[in-house]
């Protein structure tokens, strides 16, 4: 059950703390006071999608907060499962920090986690029924999962569509196989040519940059070798070399190097130096022996060059490319080589699942056709007490032959809302009101079973008045004695039967608009409700019809009226 909502900074609303108790609890106020913002909030701490226009203009963060208490047995096991029970383990704080740049921020009693862990926690939190629940209603699409959730037959869907699914895969795999002889024999001669290609080539990862290297040498041969012979004409000539003055100096200061202990000093730098200028002239002289090569070494080395770049222009960027490439064509070629005896294998593979699929298909018609007598029951017992007793109802099962993600069955509801019309679609026959009340009747059906412990409408009364309005007013209040019910309305029948009322009104102040949610009761409740009643102009007789209403919704609550 949701006690609090903190709100700060989203939309309209600076800052709201709500208090919700059990029973059915109504919001009112004007069209655009923020009664959708409340709900926006509510499904932000569910885990669904938000935009960060939610954010409120000027405010780098937007912030939700929601408590939930008397936890049903299968949230308080998950919230274990996840390690993300709290300190009460009847008790779950649920937070959603929204930033402007479209970054949120989770937690569940203050650990952090997914936006994902929040939609799976959300089943058993809350159910919203809002506009969209009411359009799946007009799409037969959807009917077969409002009987699926009725005839529970969740864990047969969970063994059968993962089996649906690698049906679909091997059907690919197989009608692959099954490609012409004359295309596959194509392939085959394709393929063969491109490895033996690459395969003659003989190519090593890393030769390319090793031949490159080599053919910059040959590049620059003439260069080097140029700059080697003067350099080393300049050290070794017998004459005028460095290394032969650098000698003749070495030897003449070495005679006078026991003078003094300077001269010794300058004798060694000098004897050190002649050392130094010959081991560069040796380096030359080995560096020169490098740079012999034969123009046949060269010519092998831009030939395999060119070879490899003509591969890597057909086959791949680089030569690591054009070996993956060569090994998807062995694989290719693999397949296609035994596709004759993988087709069988497949085939036989495939009649296997398919029959297991078959049955699990079977199972859940015969679930779902038991439910939907079932279910046709419960609705128009519902319908009935929503001033529908005429109506008709059917939960239409047609199976089929052929194998979808949901099985073998379509689902169509069909009604009859007058005495002597045919059974029809839904979305032909059935008005806004009318549809209002079947989607009620169908929540109150479904839910529950269900674990969840909090259900919100948000303006189930579309299309409804009058008397209409009154019973599903009674039957929200039937519905909120089981569960806590929160209600988003606008008419007053049903905001004068709930036990707890908040109304939600806007203001303007300083060119800003704040939004404020307040509890209200006695005779700001009476002035809400005619209101609700009169719109602006509030006279004393929409007062006393107001007071009316609340009179006899009290009534109805006590079992007088």
């Amino acid at each position: 059950m949701l006690s609090l909502l903190h709100i700060e900074n989203i939309a309209v609303i600076e800052q709201a703390d709500i208090e919700f108790s059990d029973g059915l609890t109504v919001l009112s106020g004007e069209t655009g006071a923020g009664k959708s913002i409340i709900i926006d909030s509510m499904g932000a701490i569910l885990g669904r999608r938000t935009s960060r226009d939610l954010v409120r203009a000027g405010a780098s963060k937007g912030f939700v907060s929601a408590i939930f208490n008397d936890l049903p047995q299968e949230l308080t096991e998950k919230l274990q499962e996840y390690g993300l029970d709290g300190e009460e383990p009847d008790s779950v704080h649920i937070q959603r920090q929204l930033s402007a740049d479209g970054k949120t921020v989770c937690r569940v009693n203050m650990k952090p986690v997914s936006v994902s862990v929040l939609r799976e926690l959300s089943p058993y939190l809350i159910n919203i029924h809002g506009q969209h629940d009411g359009q799946k209603l007009m799409d037969d699409d959807y009917h077969i999962e409002f009987l699926d959730s009725f005839a529970e037959v969740g864990s047969i869907l969970a063994e059968y569509q993962p089996l649906y699914h690698k049906l679909l895969a091997m059907k690919r795999q197989i009608n692959e196989l099954e490609r012409s002889e004359h295309d596959r024999l194509e392939r085959i001669d394709l393929l063969s040519f491109h490895l033996e290609e690459i395969e003659e080539a003989d190519l090593t990862d890393g030769e390319e940059e090793t031949l490159t290297e080599r053919k910059h040498f040959f590049d620059n041969a003439g260069r080097l070798a140029r700059a080697l012979a003067e350099a080393r004409d300049a050290l070794d000539d017998e004459d005028s070399g460095v290394c032969t003055l650098m000698e003749q100096a070495s030897n003449t200061l070495l005679d006078v190097g026991d003078v003094s202990d300077g001269l010794k000093n300058i004798a060694d730098k000098a004897e050190e130096l002649k050392y130094l200028v010959c081991d560069l002239r040796d380096a030359i002289a080995e560096e020169q022996g490098r740079i012999e090569f034969s123009p046949s070494e060269q010519e092998l080395v831009e030939s395999r060059l060119d070879e490899i770049y003509r591969l890597e222009q057909k086959y791949g960027a680089t030569i690591g490319e054009v070996l993956a490439y060569a090994a998807s064509c062995r694989t290719e070629l693999e397949t296609l080589q035994s596709a004759d005896e993988r087709r069988d294998a497949l085939r036989v593979e495939y009649r296997q699942l398919l029959s297991q699929a078959k049955e699990l298909a079977q199972e859940l018609s015969r679930c779902r056709k038991d439910a939907a007598a079932r279910l046709e029951e419960r609705i128009v017992a519902e319908l009935s007490e929503l001033d529908m007793a005429k109506v008709r109802l059917a939960v239409q099962v047609e199976t089929g032959t052929k194998l979808t993600i949901r099985g073998l069955d379509t689902v169509s509801f069909l009604i009859s809302v007058n005495p002597g019309e045919d059974l029809k679609p839904l979305s032909k026959v059935a008005s806004g009101g009318e549809l209002s009340r079947v989607m009620l009747a169908m929540k109150n059906v479904l839910t529950a079973r269900e674990p969840v412990g909090t259900l919100i409408f948000d303006e189930i009364d579309t299309g409804v008045s009058g008397r209409a309005a009154q019973k599903i007013a009674k039957k929200l209040k039937q519905i909120g004695a089981q569960k806590q019910t929160l209600c988003v309305t606008h008419l007053p029948q049903i905001a004068a039967m709930g036990d707890h009322h908040l109304l939600i009104s806007k203001s303007v102040e300083g060119e800003r608009t704040y939004t404020s949610v307040v509890p209200i009761a006695d005779g700001q409740r009476v002035d809400e409700i005619a209101r609700m009643l009169a719109g602006e102009e509030i006279t004393e007789n929409t007062r006393t019809n107001a007071q009316e209403l609340l009179a006899h919704a009290e009534a109805l609550k006590k079992g007088t009226a």
